[in-house]
């Protein structure tokens, strides 16, 4: 039996024991990565595009790029070669009703991530991006097999409040003085 792992709005997992990790996605993207060679994987959730200029050291993974290298730099700590790493990638969904679909969070999403994996080099083989569904993922670290379901339109408003007021708490921090003083 392979240890199940749930995933929330960023939060990451990467393993080199068989696992089998899963998420719920609206507008967020989660991206999986396998070396096939050493069965190593580890899935993200991205809550944002890019890096949260606001804190431009703030290493929270709800930002894509910091999403990615750290889910990239936990694989290679457990023995797997960034230069074998697969890419699958799911989500980005347009499930904000009064936002136009290309300005939403979703396709914004979607731009940072495909254009990450192409800039780094990392071959995505598989995707199920965009569109006005919400998914559940199930990602194998050990096989790179990715399950998906999914969800009943009935569901998507709950999904859109979550990543709503997930927003609205991150806007809220992003206000909040920092300990860092720049000179």
């Amino acid at each position: 039996m392979k240890k199940e792992v749930s995933i929330h709005i960023g939060e990451l997992y990467a393993s080199k024991k068989p696992a089998v990790v899963h998420t719920l996605l609206g507008s967020c993207v989660a991206v999986c990565l396998f070396d096939p060679i050493r069965r190593i994987g580890g899935m993200n959730h991205i809550l944002l595009p890019g890096n949260g200029d606001a804190k431009p050291f703030s290493e929270s993974i709800r930002y894509g790029i910091n999403a990615m290298e750290l889910l990239i730099n936990m694989i290679m700590n457990l023995g797997g070669k960034r230069s074998r790493l697969l890419a699958k990638a799911f989500g980005g969904g347009h499930i904000l009703s009064g936002i136009l679909e290309e300005d939403g969070p979703g396709q914004k999403n979607i731009k940072f991530v495909l254009e990450f994996l192409k800039v780094e080099g990392i071959n995505l083989i598989s995707r199920n991006l965009g569109g006005y569904d919400s998914r559940r993922i199930y990602f194998h670290t050990d096989t790179g097999d990715v399950f998906l379901k999914r969800i009943a339109p009935v569901n998507l408003e709950r999904i859109a409040a979550e990543e709503q007021k997930r927003l609205r708490q991150i806007e809220k921090e992003l206000k909040k003085p920092t300990d860092v003083t720049f000179f």
